[in-house]
């Protein structure tokens, strides 16, 4: 017989407004707490020192994570030219410093180089293994940290202004696997000086933009509001909300019951030319799994345990 889950069988997305402070895995301990999810997860780490976009993914959408984990992102952030640190943000020890600053025309001249494209290495101060390590644990144990370069989309990136001389604020959008961090340092270093990240804020991930998100002070006040659960569903995505751009296909209960049992289902007439690669399985309008179309012949990946 196996064990009951502790919690509620609660599904959906919680994009939240992360504050500088708390990790990305305070966050999601606090927002399944709130809500009494069986499981959470994240799609994509913060660092404590930035705030921003973080989209909390609660009961069955920590199934469909893989697909925010993808998407592309935006961030707005501000370089402190003249002063490198260890970790490339305002966090670490100082390794450099430089006396020249460059001015806004410099700073728009140089972004071309910077969009489209581009190599770059992750800062030592990283979550990436190196010999089964974290690169950050074997950098703060002293350790020289020799990461290698990795390719990333820079969209688009631009000067939002200048508050000052030793200060430049920007806003891009980006691939996975981008490192802001690393962005700063590289174009302080191309502009003939050095630099760090000061101030970072996520603005967009995936579907979820600023317009969706709640501060997280906030929405942990709603669970003091009574009925709590009614405020605090109302922050609640769909979990097909991380799935706007996968084809969805509407089938009868008797396919909906083969995909949910793990079996595949076959497309017939005018549905089997249209797809190509992931499609979301509905029924009634509810999501039953994620599938893979191959062959003419929809095969279940994820399967949805929603309860209707």
């Amino acid at each position: 017989m196996s064990r009951r889950k502790k919690g509620d069988a609660v599904s959906g997305w919680v994009v939240v407004d992360k504050p500088v402070g708390p990790t990305s895995t305070d966050v999601v301990t606090k927002i399944r707490r709130l809500y009494n999810a069986q499981k959470a997860g994240h799609a994509g780490t913060l660092d404590p020192l930035a705030s921003g976009i973080l989209p909390v993914a609660l009961g069955e959408a920590t199934k469909t994570v893989p697909f925010i984990l993808d998407a592309t992102k935006g961030y707005r952030f501000t370089i402190r030219f003249g002063i490198a640190t260890a970790s490339d943000d305002a966090e670490g020890a100082v390794t450099a410093t430089s006396d020249r600053r460059p001015d806004a025309a410099a700073i728009e001249a140089m972004l071309p180089r910077f969009t489209g494209e581009i190599s770059q290495v992750p800062p030592a101060f990283s979550a990436i293994k190196v010999d089964g390590e974290r690169a950050y644990d074997l950098a703060r144990a002293g350790e020289a940290v020799e990461l290698k370069a990795r390719n990333i989309i820079i969209h688009n990136i631009k000067l939002l202004g200048m508050p000052d001389g030793d200060h430049a604020e920007l806003e891009i959008s980006c691939s996975k696997g981008t490192y802001v961090r690393s962005l700063a340092r590289d174009l302080a270093l191309a502009l003939g000086t050095v630099g760090h990240v000061s101030a970072l804020r996520r603005i967009a991930h995936g579907p979820f933009g600023e317009a969706a998100a709640i501060p997280l002070d906030k929405l942990m006040g709603l669970g003091h509001i009574p009925p709590a659960s009614d405020a605090l569903r109302t922050h609640l995505l769909p979990l097909e909300t991380a799935l706007d751009d996968i084809p969805a296909l509407a089938l009868s209960s008797e396919d909906a019951s083969r995909l949910r049992q793990g079996q595949g289902v076959l497309l017939r007439g005018r549905d089997a030319p249209i797809f190509s690669g992931p499609v979301l399985a509905t029924h009634r309008g509810d999501p039953v799994a994620l599938t893979e179309y191959s062959q003419g012949e929809l095969k279940p990946v994820r399967v949805f345990n929603l309860g209707s």
